[in-house]
This record gives structure tokens, sequence and C-alpha cells, in this order.
């Protein structure tokens, strides 16, 4: 009998492959994506203190009514120029980039474009 492996679950063993190498420090926190098919979410996390130092998504008010659908690459470029905005107002300007499983294509790549060119360096 065949069995079809969930595609989630695939991307869940990659990413917690990818985090028992990488980890945010106060000095250089941690970018991470998180893509469902209507909405993406970036956060900046400090992983010694567990603490959420900047965070934006196509719910924020800023961008909801900007960005309208919010499941495309154009919406994921603004989600990731209010991410690197906010933490350059917290004062980064490093980050390390985690696509949390995910290929490095469409809208992770955008969100991380735009989040380059906004000013993180990673």
């Amino acid at each position: 009998m065949i069995s079809k492996t969930c595609r989630n679950e695939v991307r869940r063993r990659k990413h917690l492959r990818v985090r028992k190498k990488i980890s945010g420090t106060g000095a250089r926190p941690r970018l991470c994506v998180f893509r469902s098919l209507s909405h993406i979410y970036a956060q900046v996390i400090d992983d010694t203190t567990g603490v959420t130092l900047a965070s934006a998504s196509t719910l924020d008010k800023e961008l909801k009514d900007k960005v309208g659908n919010g499941g495309n690459a154009a919406a994921a470029a603004e989600v990731g120029k209010l991410v690197a905005q906010r933490a350059v107002a917290e004062g980064i300007e490093t980050v390390v980039f985690d696509r949390s499983g995910y290929i490095y294509h469409g809208r992770v790549a955008a969100l991380a474009e735009a989040a380059r060119e906004a000013g993180l360096k990673f």
C-alpha cells in the first residue's frame, strides 16, 4: 500500500534539523518566517531569552488594507520591509535568516530580499 507523506511534516522535520544548528542571540537574532496559504508572518527572535523583538504579518493594521491578498509575493515583500523597519528601529542590523524549512523561492525569497533592501544584513 502506498502512503503519501504530508508536506507539512516534511517541512517541520527540515525546520527542526536546521534549528539544531542555528539560533538567534541578542547580538544577532533570528528572522523567522511562517507561510500559510493566505498570509505570511515574520518575527525577529532572541532565542537566548525567548523574546520576540519585532514582528510583522499581512494581518497587521498597516498592511491589511494596503495589501489586500496576503498570499502573494508583493504582500510578502511589504511584510519584509515592515519587519526590517521595526527591527532597525529596535537597533537590530544583522540577523540570522530562518526560512523554517520552506524553499528559498517565491514569497520567502521576496520577504528576504525586501528585508535586505530595508536595512537588515544576512
